[in-house]
């Protein structure tokens, strides 16, 4: 993150958002905006309600934001940040399979904060992403790099101890765990229910469970996938 932010601004929590009267103008401003997109989506937020909420006035949104464009592109960089040094909402720092285990639900306990009425923060600023938003294409595409390469990096280091399949491939199944989730997320947010992305996240971590070639590791995996037992 560039100067005058935090690196922590936008990390849509509901500990953040209740704090966000604290700090800076220019923090409160992000925090305030990154609620606002996860809730309603960037094109039914106006700056105005934005200045209201974070309770700062037009000069000052504008002093630090030359248009609600460039606030956008602002608040996706914090979450860059945070997801490289580990302070977003979820760990996408993935060591073991209990820790996958962990990114998998971890997204839903995430989403069961918000009564199930919110999917991924990401996933609802990326399906409002059109044509002509190429920056923010380029911001969520990176944050969406981010994630698979310290995905595919857990997956790579199994690979190479000789636990997965010879025929398994780090950077697909680091794509389909982001899938997976995203997909599940979604599942939860249209049902209002929290059943169907279990049902999805477990059978995401049972398919993910077939690359393991040891036994153990294979008998340790498959537990994973048993979210409801």
């Amino acid at each position: 993150m560039r100067a005058n932010g935090s690196t922590n601004a936008a990390k849509w929590t509901l500990g953040e958002e209740r704090s966000r009267n604290r700090g800076n103008p220019r923090t409160r401003i992000l925090r305030v905006a990154a609620d606002l997109f996860h809730k309603q989506g960037v094109r039914l937020t106006t700056p105005a309600e934005i200045i209201k909420a974070a309770g700062t006035g037009r000069g000052q949104f504008y002093h630090y934001f030359k248009n609600k464009n460039f606030l956008v592109h602002e608040v996706l960089h914090c979450f860059l940040e945070s997801l490289k040094n580990g302070t977003s909402p979820v760990t996408y720092d993935i060591a073991s399979w209990d820790d996958l285990k962990r990114f998998f639900t971890s997204h839903l306990e995430f989403q069961r904060k918000f009564a199930m009425t919110r999917s991924c923060p990401i996933g609802t600023v990326a399906n409002e992403v059109s044509e002509e938003d190429e920056l923010v294409r380029r911001d969520i595409h990176a944050i969406v790099e981010m994630m698979k390469k310290k995905l595919a990096t857990f997956f790579a280091g199994e690979k190479a101890r000789g636990r997965l399949v010879g025929s398994a491939d780090p950077g697909a199944a680091a794509e389909f765990c982001i899938a997976a989730v995203q997909g599940a997320m979604l599942l939860g947010k249209i049902n209002r229910s929290s059943r169907p992305a279990e049902a999805a996240v477990k059978e995401a971590l049972l398919h993910l469970a077939n690359y393991v070639v040891q036994p153990e590791h294979q008998a340790s995996a498959r537990k994973e996938g048993r979210l409801l037992d």
